[in-house]
């Protein structure tokens, strides 16, 4: 017989299992909506015309290249809601896009484009571009090319577009294709300890990735080479190999498609010919002539004028982590023209007077663009008698750059305290008419408790993943045996620490590493303290005495960094969140000085929002 307990306990997980059925229920016609949504289109592509868009003389067009689209994005692929701010504020400047067919117009009949033309690409393929991208491009009346890999279509990878999908797309009247060539494959690898690993397929590649230097190459860039640099193939089994790929790409896209696309990229990029080695760029010359009508032959700049050939064309590829501010700067020193940039909230931007840079308001949140290798600065207006404060922010930037505060600073920046995060490293300065001084500084990874490892562990750990990596690939049992037994013996092999004297291993910062830190600052007197995702850093750090002045936020790009791709991104975004400058006077409520949180309703609205989307993630990643 059951007890009262019993029952109300039986009662209550029923009805706890009731409420979660019914959120699940509710999240997936969500999602099922969304699916729906972007399944079915309902507009038609419609392009520009002479009566709707100024065209005057050669102005050129910018071409960009997205690597691929996902819901909420990732270190490569990029989120809707941050493509849809990217392209929105290029509709808003007035862009529109071109199509190939204009393209070949320009450079062969000599036809005049629109005074803003923008040919958009999104690389690879991905199905979950096209399902993301879709209604994006319907709503602005933006038309794309979808680059494939034909060697996708015979593995049926279902990451991947399939040909009677791609024939789909084409019938939406918003795409047509492209290619990236054949396959994506690699050679003349070798690591960051410069030992040689040869030809590397995709998958085997990403593996070893971590452990790369950017010594390698792309499989149509050059001969095949051993580890001193000399040819392992003739010059016709070279040709042989390389017009192998252009013969599957003709063969599988005239047999899938019934065409070959018109458009192609050569990969990898900016060889300042069509390949590494002469023989092998008039082999990739001559097969590109008689496939393709027109080739993006380089990467980094988004401008093309005629001054180039229809062979030579450049695109940029927005990388997932610019803010639509870091892609406008990036086209407003392409095309060498002045242009908009966003501002987002304007009654908040009303606070801060930006001296340099570009600003935008999201939210909560404060994007301070820099210029390119150089700084963004803005001053919190009415901020020139702040002394004693307390300050809070969440520093959300890429690890690879500058995100600074000054504080007491005068105007023209001769007087100041600051706190900075530089490249990773945290930094105390102050500047009292000299030179600028650092008076504390700390490696946030050693503040992190980040284990310190020496060059030779690195090199054993690189060592030993190459080794996994090529037992599980191997092409044969033999193989597999043999690197097996020398991961053994790697294994074995002793690798001095740091702690026993061999040199440490820093690793460069990539450029695209996230940022989050949670920044608390206590300025009281001569005395300021700092502490780092709730962990102190610094304590009653004594500085000189200086009068009351300004709190200004600067930004700057930080270096290269580490990189495969846009070696010649030199902006850096500076993300200030939840940014609160309260009075340092010792009482229980001090007053606040300035604070970009949201308040009241709009406050509820954020917090509901950022939890629904949580909540939407959580079930789609587990679905």
């Amino acid at each position: 017989m059951m007890t009262m307990g019993n029952e109300k306990y039986t009662n209550q997980k029923d009805r706890k299992k009731k409420i979660r059925v019914v959120a699940q229920i509710m999240i997936l016609l969500a999602v099922s909506a969304i699916c729906i949504t972007a399944l079915f289109t309902l507009k038609t592509y419609e392009p520009y015309t002479k009566q709707t868009t100024k065209i005057s003389g050669d102005k050129g067009f910018v071409a960009l290249a997205y690597f691929g689209v996902e819901r909420i994005g990732n270190q490569n692929l990029i989120g809707v809601e941050r493509l849809h701010d990217h392209l929105q504020a290029l509709k808003d400047l007035g862009y529109v896009t071109i199509t190939q067919q204009d393209i070949l117009d320009y450079y062969q009949s000599g036809k005049d484009l629109p005074e803003k033309s923008l040919f958009l690409m999104f690389e690879d393929g991905r199905r979950d571009t096209a399902i993301f991208s879709q209604k994006i491009l319907e709503e602005l009346n933006f038309k794309g090319t979808m680059l494939t890999y034909p060697e996708k279509f015979e593995k049926k990878d279902t990451k991947f577009l399939m040909p009677d999908e791609l024939r789909e797309l084409e019938k939406t009247t918003f795409w047509e294709m492209g290619t990236n060539g054949y396959r994506l494959a690699f050679i003349n690898v070798f690591d960051r300890y410069n030992n040689y690993l040869g030809e590397l397929e995709p998958l085997v590649h990403s593996s070893v990735a971590p452990y790369l230097g950017r010594k390698y190459n792309h499989y149509l860039m050059d001969y095949i080479r051993d580890e001193y640099g000399i040819p392992k193939e003739s010059y016709p089994k070279m040709k042989e190999r390389i017009s192998y790929d252009y013969e599957a790409v003709r063969d599988i896209y005239t047999q899938s498609l019934g065409f070959v696309p018109g458009m192609y990229i050569l990969m990898h990029s900016n060889t300042g010919s069509f390949g590494n080695n002469d023989k092998v760029s008039a082999v990739n010359e001559y097969w590109m002539k008689q496939l393709f009508k027109m080739n993006f032959n380089r990467e980094g700049f988004s401008f093309n004028q005629r001054n180039s050939t229809i062979y030579d064309l450049t695109r940029m590829q927005p990388q997932a982590y610019w803010y639509t501010n870091h892609l406008l700067m990036r086209i407003k020193y392409d095309i060498n023209q002045d242009l908009e940039f966003v501002k987002g909230d304007l009654q908040k931007q009303k606070a801060w007077e930006t001296l340099k840079g570009a600003l935008e308001f999201q939210e909560e949140t404060m994007i301070l663009t820099s210029l390119p290798q150089d700084k963004g600065l803005m001053r919190l207006k009415n901020s020139s008698d702040f002394e004693d404060m307390k300050l809070s922010v969440r520093l959300k930037g890429n690890k690879l750059g500058l995100q600074k505060i000054y504080l007491r600073a005068d105007e023209a920046l001769n007087r100041f305290l600051s706190v900075s995060i530089f490249n990773n490293v945290l930094y105390v300065t102050e500047k009292t008419g000299g030179a600028e001084k650092e008076l504390f500084k700390l490696n946030l990874d050693n503040h992190d408790g980040k284990e310190r490892i020496s060059i030779p562990e690195d090199k054993k750990a690189a060592e030993m993943r190459e080794l996994e990596t090529f037992t599980k690939y191997a092409t044969s049992v033999e193989k597999a045996k043999i690197y097996a037994e020398r991961l053994k013996d790697k294994n074995l092999e002793d690798a001095p620490t740091v702690d026993e004297g061999a040199e440490e291993y820093i690793g460069d910062l990539a450029v695209s590493t996230k940022g989050d830190r949670r920044l608390a600052v206590s300025l009281k007197e001569n005395f300021i303290s700092v502490t780092v995702d709730g962990k102190e850093a610094v304590e009653n750090l004594q500085v000189s005495e200086m009068k009351a002045g300004a709190v200004y936020l600067e930004t700057a790009w930080g270096g290269y960094g580490w990189s495969q791709r846009n070696l010649a991104d030199d902006v850096y975004d500076g993300v200030f969140e939840k940014l609160m400058i309260t009075e340092n006077t010792g009482v229980e409520k001090e007053k606040i000085l300035f604070d970009s949180s949201l308040q009241g309703f709009d406050g509820i609205k954020f917090k509901v929002k950022r939890l629904w989307e949580a909540m939407i993630d959580w079930f789609v990643t587990r679905l």
